[in-house]
């Protein structure tokens, strides 16, 4: 792709910080071994037939965390990516809450799609799930949708796809998502890193998301505007880091509060 970053891991660094681990908000039902169980059945039972896959869009492109067989790239009409779910764990804080990426209605979004092994389909769904989710609530955005392929139509399982009656799912114009990500870390990571490798891994498949392309370039100019008064002493946009230069910190498109 034409083009380097402007968030670059020196510039990533700067927002990485020891943030403990505020743990789950109390009153909330977490599911246990057996609702991830129910949850992944009742989501096979209503599975197209044939091989599953799943949509990656954000952090399951570039860590997919189960095996899997096949990849293809994939495009879902009808959604878009967005910084929409408010987190105040894992990638945020209390004090300084979040944003991941979900999947809201409307426009374009190019991704690809992971195929689970056949053999495995089950416990790999589960292990999604609870990465991913954590109540009820949570799995209401758990959804089959269709994504065009260069093979054809494929129904492919779709995580944060408009989760239904979540406070935490929220609008975010994009110069304050740029304002969030620059500041937000949790026990895992920053957002700032959840967006560079992100960026990072769709630039190598060619796949370039254009508010995702300009967020980047926002986040690089609010970090160094944070960190670096004097833009001289920034050296980092010069030179374009690959992706494995930051840990691949784990779950990532998640939680609310796991």
């Amino acid at each position: 792709m034409k083009g380097r970053m402007a968030l670059t891991a020196e510039l990533v660094a700067r927002c990485e910080r020891n943030e403990p681990d505020p743990g789950p908000v109390a009153g909330h039902r977490e599911f246990g071994d057996e609702d991830y169980a129910a949850a992944a059945d009742r989501l096979l039972a209503i599975a197209p037939p044939g091989p599953t896959w799943i949509f990656a869009y954000g952090s399951l492109i570039w860590k997919p965390a189960v095996h899997t067989t096949d990849h293809r790239r994939a495009t879902a009409h009808g959604w878009h990516r967005a910084f929409c779910l408010r987190l105040r764990r894992y990638r945020g804080s209390p004090q300084q809450p979040g944003l991941m990426m979900g999947l809201k209605r409307g426009g374009t979004c190019v991704g690809m799609i992971h195929r689970l092994a056949d053999a495995e389909r089950r416990q790999s769904l589960i292990q999604l799930l609870e990465r991913e989710v954590g109540n009820d609530a949570h799995v209401t955005g758990v959804r089959w949708i269709n994504v065009r392929t260069d093979s054809g139509l494929v129904r492919a399982l779709a995580f944060w796809a408009e989760p239904q009656g979540l406070p935490e799912w929220v609008d975010v114009p994009l110069d304050e998502v740029a304002r969030i990500l620059a500041r937000a870390c949790g026990h895992v990571g920053s957002g700032a890193a959840y967006l560079y490798h992100t960026v990072a891994r769709l630039d190598e498949l060619g796949i370039r998301d254009r508010n995702l392309w300009r967020l980047q370039h926002l986040v690089a100019h609010e970090i160094k505007r944070l960190h670096l008064p004097d833009p001289a002493d920034d050296h980092s946009v010069e030179s374009a880091t690959a992706p494995s230069s930051l840990p691949e910190s784990l779950p990532d498109e998640v939680i609310l509060d796991r």
